[in-house]
């Protein structure tokens, strides 16, 4: 068995002295797994980085063995965000959830284009943070994967107007008017998931990714039994400290003393 595609690095880990496990994901075979001789090596490391798109050949004795992995370079995207933590850590958490949540050996070319588009948007325009556009790749990774949200109309109502919130159980929207009561038990549906133009401020990627992160925990890593992988936790925790400004800001207004009306009588 043996193949040759581009292939996008996945995850890489260590393997027996200077050897290393190398998980690629290529439009026609999905998600493939493979050793790669020497790939711990000072020469081969900077090939071996997750998130580098490679020309990868592939070769085994049967298709269900873990195969001899060998590769040369096409586009490197690590390196071009050294200094660029946030960046780096999309970067991170996009690859995780791909090899966490692809089948291996199942193509998914739309996914592999998707996550090609959005892996390159990084790295040729890192300023400002694309955030907005990664988490519509996390929305499109439940789509693919056949758990996709119906945002387009109201669950309750039918309406297209006002849509602001999202169902945890159904993933269907919901209306303001629709929530009603109900509204402090439902996800938040910030705009830039409805309308691809906008991008969006860190309260509201904060929001994006606690919504596609609720189903992507519920119903592609939870059936599992695996919690989402922790490039992607860690990446939550980044845009998360984006927001504590403003939380400390607003604090600090609730908390101030309220003045001496008596002083100077």
């Amino acid at each position: 068995m043996e193949w040759e595609a581009a292939a996008l690095v996945l995850s890489v880990r260590p393997y027996g002295e200077g050897s290393a496990l190398v998980h690629l994901l290529s439009e026609e075979h999905g998600v493939s797994h493979g050793m790669v001789r020497g790939g711990g090596s000072r020469k081969q490391a900077p090939l071996w980085q997750t998130g580098n798109l490679v020309m990868a050949r592939w070769r085994a004795r049967l298709s269900d063995q873990l195969g001899g992995v060998t590769a040369e370079p096409v586009q490197s995207v690590g390196a071009r965000l050294l200094d660029l933590p946030l960046q780096l850590a999309m970067v991170s958490s996009a690859c995780a959830l791909a090899d966490g949540a692809l089948p291996q050996g199942e193509p998914h070319p739309e996914l592999f284009m998707r996550l090609i588009r959005l892996l390159t948007l990084i790295a040729v325009a890192p300023e400002p943070p694309p955030m907005a556009a990664y988490i519509r790749w996390e929305r499109e990774l439940l789509g693919g994967l056949g758990y996709g949200l119906d945002l387009s109309t109201c669950a309750v109502t039918e309406t297209t107007e006002d849509l602001d919130f999202v169902s945890p159980r159904s993933g269907r929207a919901v209306s303001v008017a629709g929530a009603g009561e109900w509204r402090d038990r439902l996800l938040p549906l910030p705009a830039f998931l409805r309308h691809d133009e906008e991008e969006g401020l860190p309260d509201e990627w904060l929001q994006g990714m606690t919504l596609t992160g609720h189903f992507l925990a519920r119903w592609v890593f939870g059936v599992r039994h695996q919690p989402l992988p922790a490039a992607r936790e860690r990446l939550f925790e980044r845009v998360r400290k984006l927001t504590e400004p403003n939380e400390l800001q607003s604090d600090a207004v609730s908390i101030a003393p309220e003045p001496d009306l008596d002083e100077g009588r």
